[in-house]
């Protein structure tokens, strides 16, 4: 799938699935069941490699899990792929570097974090044919700056937020992810931008939804507020899938109790 076929279904007011996928045999059957967007997450360090934060995770690490994704989804599904920490954050020409790689191992789209210091980097990657998501609220690569807590819960925060997502949409952002912010700000977000928001733990009125797969699964000993256990009662991991599906196309998911 190309990019612009995942934003005609945004643009028909579908809402889209997205799932974190580190492997092949993940990617297909999340493909065989109607994902529309395969996350290839530096969460990797955490759910994968047992790291307490996404810090420690590669520019090598992230295009061997990019090329795998890309294999089992074998172009069915839209592909976007983390920029990890200290591969883009330099300058815009360290992260077309960055980027190019992992377009090359097969990712239709990079994501990277933060908000007013790298626009410029969007728009560099941009004007070179590389899509980039944007990343705003909570930064798992800021961690140690921020702690994981909800972001954006002042006005000035808010405020700063605002202007972040509507200079990265015109340095040329395809998508972007809003993690751990107030309901009311994300529909705020949603609404004043024409390109799609994904939410993670930012209320139901994005355009469409994140979940880690293992969050989704169960497999996590602590969940965060924002997950749910899909796998209770599903019977099967294509029966989570598609419930998660479901609940997203039909605005079940998230509910209050998975908001800020």
């Amino acid at each position: 799938m190309y990019l612009p076929q995942l934003l005609a279904r945004a643009e028909k007011g579908e809402k889209l699935s997205v799932l974190t996928c580190y492997d092949a045999s993940f990617a297909r059957l999340l493909a065989e069941n109607e994902i529309d967007v395969l996350l290839v997450g530096d969460s990797l360090g955490m759910t994968v490699q047992g790291h307490a934060s996404t810090l420690p995770v590669t520019l090598e690490q992230m295009i061997y899990h990019t090329d795998a994704v890309a294999r089992g989804a074998s172009g069915k599904v839209f592909v976007v792929a983390d920029l990890p920490f200290g591969s883009y954050q330099k300058s815009p020409e360290q992260a077309f570097e960055s980027a190019a790689r992992l377009m090359s191992a097969g990712a239709n789209m990079v994501k990277l974090e933060g908000g007013g210091i790298m626009v410029e980097s969007v728009r560099f990657l941009s004007q070179r044919g590389i899509p980039v998501c944007a990343h705003l609220g909570l930064l798992p690569q800021s961690v140690n700056a921020t702690g994981y807590r909800a972001q954006a819960r002042n006005a000035s925060e808010a405020g700063k937020l605002l202007e972040d997502a509507g200079n990265l949409e015109n340095a040329g952002a395809k998508m972007l992810v809003l993690e751990s912010i107030p309901s009311v700000l994300a529909e705020e977000v949603t609404q004043r931008l024409n390109i799609p928001t994904i939410g993670i733990g930012a209320g139901p009125h994005c355009t469409g939804q994140v979940l880690v797969l293992q969050d989704l699964l169960g497999l996590t000993p602590k969940p965060p507020r924002f997950a749910k256990d899909f796998m209770s009662g599903a019977g099967n991991l294509a029966a989570a899938i598609r419930n998660y599906v479901s609940a997203i196309k039909a605005g079940e998911f998230p509910g209050p109790e998975h908001s800020f």
